[in-house]
């Protein structure tokens, strides 16, 4: 004969289901004998119940913010190797990791020769965001251009961009690898422009912002683009030789076993 606990639960079970919550099922039951064990009072469970609910919510938007940004791979703060980049300040990144420039719609811009952490530190703090329920997108300079071009070309152009405002943090990543003509230049105008004093940007270059003209073909649309990326922005300045480099022997390089055969 069930007993009076069963019925709760099964009114329980019930409940969630019409909420569309099936994980409250699973905790009320894991969390009664908890209750029992410390006297909890009838608040504090239902409070621990709900608290499990919003964590697992939390963690499962998490995922999907995560998926959806399309990282090439998912880095973290704690994975970077700050011994290695001095001019890195852990103290700053954490701050940023924490979010605050997103609400003020301000941007991050990571500059440096390749291979000092750009990419790793732009994507430790873009998933950050995402834990924090920011809608994310990532991808290079060239791969956000050639989607804007893709789109001018079927006249989803202004669609395009307005979709992409409801990302609220873009990564765009690699800018200077790459040089545009006059067309991509434009297209990346506005895509900055769509965004200024609205959503964020984390930025990662090779260049000096005093180069930029060579990368977009004209000094006026590079200096208009600066003015907005950086009016709101912590400009970090990364130094040093490539880290991958770093970790590779010039043994295993076939430029140095030709120098050495040349010897």
């Amino acid at each position: 004969m069930p007993t009076a606990a069963d019925e709760t639960f099964t009114r329980i079970d019930y409940l969630a289901r019409v909420m569309k919550a099936p994980r409250i099922r699973e905790s009320a039951r894991r969390l009664a004998d908890q209750a029992a064990a410390h006297s909890w009072t009838g608040p504090q469970y239902l409070q621990a119940v709900l608290e499990a609910e919003v964590a697992a919510r939390e963690a499962s938007g998490a995922k999907q913010r995560l998926r959806a940004a399309g990282f090439p791979a998912v880095k973290t703060l704690e994975e970077f190797n700050f011994d290695h980049q001095p001019a890195a300040d852990r103290a700053q990144l954490h701050r940023l990791a924490a979010g605050g420039y997103l609400s003020e719609a301000g941007n991050v811009v990571l500059l440096g020769p390749p291979g000092t952490g750009k990419t790793h530190l732009a994507t430790a703090l873009a998933v950050a965001a995402c834990h924090q329920q920011i809608r994310v997108g990532f991808d290079t300079a060239a791969g956000w251009v050639t989607r804007l071009q893709q789109a001018h070309r079927t006249g989803r152009l202004d669609a395009e961009l307005r979709k992409l405002a409801r990302l609220q943090l873009l990564v765009i990543d690699e800018v200077g690898y790459l040089p545009f003509d006059a067309d991509a230049a434009n297209l990346f105008f506005q895509l900055v422009a769509s965004r200024y004093e609205n959503s964020s940007i984390i930025l990662t270059g090779n260049l000096p912002f005093s180069r930029w003209g060579e990368v977009f073909g004209d000094q006026a649309v590079a200096s208009a683009m600066i003015d907005r990326i950086v009016h709101h922005a912590e400009v970090i300045t990364l130094k040093g030789a490539s880290y991958r480099l770093r970790n590779t022997t010039m043994t295993t390089l076939p430029s140095a076993r030709l120098e050495q055969q040349a010897d």
